[in-house]
């Protein structure tokens, strides 16, 4: 069985949610995993502001986050959303591409922990933050814990 790639998983996401919104692969580790949203008008809240609106960048993190679980496990293995929240620091700059990085730091029995931020160049200046949970749907099978 090959391990999980982020950057593979990407390329054939062409037609679901995350390829329709344009996500793409940044980069990853062995328990994080970055992905890149780029800017579009078609994505905006408020055209007055030019500001992406909240939905794509729940989507960003929530994807990444679950790479994140993917990578750290080193399987694609069904999982669901338990908890996701996401907590805005500022809007995010109209025209520049944010990066959504998810990390998964611990893997219980049936439940992965993520957290995350969300970026456009320096980690330092967050657009947001997330915590969340998954309930692994295959638990404890081919788990890799820390």
């Amino acid at each position: 069985m090959t391990a999980f790639d982020p950057a593979r998983f990407t390329r054939l996401d062409q037609y679901g949610h995350g390829g329709r919104l344009g996500i793409r692969y940044h980069a990853k580790a062995e328990d994080w995993v970055e992905l890149a949203l780029p800017y579009a008008a078609d994505q905006v809240g408020d055209p007055s502001t030019g500001v992406l609106a909240s939905g794509p960048i729940v989507t960003l993190m929530d994807m990444a986050t679950s790479m994140a679980v993917w990578t750290r496990r080193g399987v694609f293995a069904p999982h669901a959303t338990l908890d996701l929240r996401v907590d805005y620091c500022r809007p995010a700059t109209p025209g520049e591409t944010v990066i959504g990085r998810g990390e998964c730091y611990r893997l219980a029995r049936a439940v992965a922990f993520v957290r995350g931020i969300a970026y456009h160049r320096d980690p330092a200046d967050p657009i947001a933050h997330v915590a969340g949970t998954f309930m692994l749907m295959d638990a404890p099978a081919k788990q890799a814990r820390a």
